[in-house]
């Protein structure tokens, strides 16, 4: 047979679309001609399979060589196209059967010694074939990858460490030589995080975390050097409700887009913390093939970024629409790429560019002009976004020295997780994700609760979004305090989480 036809993925953003890999050998002149949008890891992939199949016994075909990767218009990338191309180039010289083809998908690297290489996007290629009634194929994969490929449930794994067993695979006509369907290991490993009580005072900001974690609401803190911010932000993820089956998939399958997931943070709440000097492309996504950003690699976790000022103040502005929609959309001229961005933004930076605004000790000596000017680097359309904005005022002496007595996380994240029931119960969501009418329905107020909140509008000049995510505060701490009604204490109190910024 001179001809043979094999399943494989290529990766398109968070979509797994299938490429019919044909390899077909004729009579001429001994070339090896790879078509159908490979770019530059796909055409090189012709001397890693030569070497490959040579070094692993078997003879490189000295006949023309034409491998066409189908769809054409569909560009494809990465080394996981070498398994399916050897195999292929085997198969239609009839070194190894071809009867079974059809009942596999392939994917994986090989190195020049015919080992297999992990891959980007397992997980992602699993979760495609079983979308698409792919369930009875078996895929076809490098070891290093079968843990998190199995992860989808009912998912036929057969992993391989080497292109030899792959083939012996395809040619054994007992059990004995074949490759073992890989059984998925339960993950009883609860997820450890930093503990909440090795926090020394600071209960205002701990109260703050406690409301942003029940409603998933946003957080800016701002306070001194050394009061203690990334210390909470830290340990803010010990205080989140356990990932669901789902959430953990998402999660662990846009890890698998960059090559970054691995079994021992199976439902591990994601903390991305990328530094101040980071670009908008890295922050939100993007590259020639569009990869995910440090806000999808947060998704279903937490996005901390410390020194919020100096970020660069177009990247900062990249997030007001993932915010919002919880998704991003990278788009070029040839394609556009998805990925999910629902993550909760957990922000820190300092009153003034000394840092000492408002500090006991009175050394700041910045000017209202540059006070101005530091906090003016964070836009008002970006302010208006984030829920909940605390002052984190520096420890005194007294508190530092003392012993640790604040709350254990796993008490807290008890109460949160109550409250968390109680708004999935009324509204099938989180209260950060009420839109107009839902908060309409759900966030009524009294008479005097009205009377209050219009008097903090008119003194604090709030924008109508203020004026709802406010609402919605308001509602995470009735639910944390098991009231069905917003009462004029937890308007008061949501009032106080909006006043983080100290004017000059």
């Amino acid at each position: 047979m001179s001809l043979a036809v094999l399943r494989s993925r290529a990766l398109a953003g968070m979509k797994a679309l299938g490429v019919s890999v044909e390899v077909h050998l004729a009579n001429g002149l001994p070339s090896l001609t790879i078509v159908g949008l490979p770019d530059a890891e796909v055409r090189e992939s012709k001397d890693r399979v030569r070497a490959a199949l040579q070094n692993a016994g078997f003879e490189f075909p000295s006949r023309r060589i034409t491998i066409n990767l189908a769809p054409a218009d569909l560009p494809k990338e990465s080394g996981r196209f070498d398994l399916p191309i050897a195999i292929g180039i085997l198969a239609a010289s009839g070194q190894i059967p071809s009867r079974e083809l059809g009942h596999y998908e392939f994917a994986g690297e090989l190195s020049l010694s015919g080992e297999l290489r992990p891959i980007r996007g397992a997980l992602a290629i699993t979760f495609a074939m079983q979308r698409e009634g792919g369930a009875q194929r078996g895929f076809i994969l490098p070891q290093a990858n079968a843990d998190e490929a199995a992860l989808v449930a009912g998912a036929v794994i057969y992993p391989a460490a080497t292109l030899l067993q792959v083939c012996a695979h395809l040619a054994a006509s007992d059990d004995a030589c074949r490759l073992a369907r890989h059984q998925p290991h339960a993950v009883t490993r609860l997820p450890d995080y930093p503990d909440f009580c090795d926090v020394k005072g600071q209960r205002t900001s701990k109260r703050a975390l406690e409301v942003a974690a029940a409603g998933v609401h946003s957080v800016l803190m701002v306070g001194p050097p050394g009061a203690g911010k990334t210390m909470l932000a830290s340990r803010f993820p010990g205080l989140l409700p356990p990932m669901t089956d789902q959430e953990a998939l998402e999660s662990a399958a846009v890890q698998s887009l960059t090559g970054g997931f691995s079994a021992d943070n199976w439902k591990v709440r994601p903390f991305r913390s990328p530094h101040h000097t980071t670009s908008g492309v890295a922050l939100v996504g993007g590259g020639a093939v569009p990869r995910p950003g440090e806000i999808s690699l947060a998704h279903c976790g937490v996005l901390f970024l410390d020194e919020l000022p100096e970020f660069d103040r177009r990247v900062l502005e990249v997030l007001r629409q993932p915010m919002e929609s919880g998704r991003v959309t990278i788009s070029r001229a040839a394609r556009q790429s998805d990925f999910p961005a629902r993550f909760q933004l957990i922000a820190a930076m300092n009153p003034c560019p000394c840092g000492y605004l408002g500090h006991p000790s009175g050394k700041c000596d910045c000017t209202s002009d540059a006070v101005l000017r530091y906090q003016g680097r964070i836009s008002g359309p970006l302010l208006d976004r984030i829920d909940i904005q605390i002052e984190v005022a520096a420890l005194q002496p007294d508190t530092l020295l003392a012993d640790a007595d604040g709350e254990a996380s796993s008490i807290i994240a008890a109460r949160v997780a109550l409250a968390h029931q109680r708004q999935l119960a009324r509204q099938g969501k989180p209260n950060q994700a009420l839109i107009t009418g839902d908060v309409e329905r759900h966030c009524r107020l009294d008479q005097s609760g009205e009377l209050l909140l219009r008097k903090a509008m008119l003194h604090l000049n709030w924008s109508a979004r203020v004026y709802h995510r406010v609402l919605k505060v308001a509602r995470t701490i009735a639910d944390l305090a098991d009231s069905p009604v917003i009462l004029v204490e937890h308007i008061s109190e949501a009032i106080q989480l909006r006043r983080g910024l100290r004017e000059p």
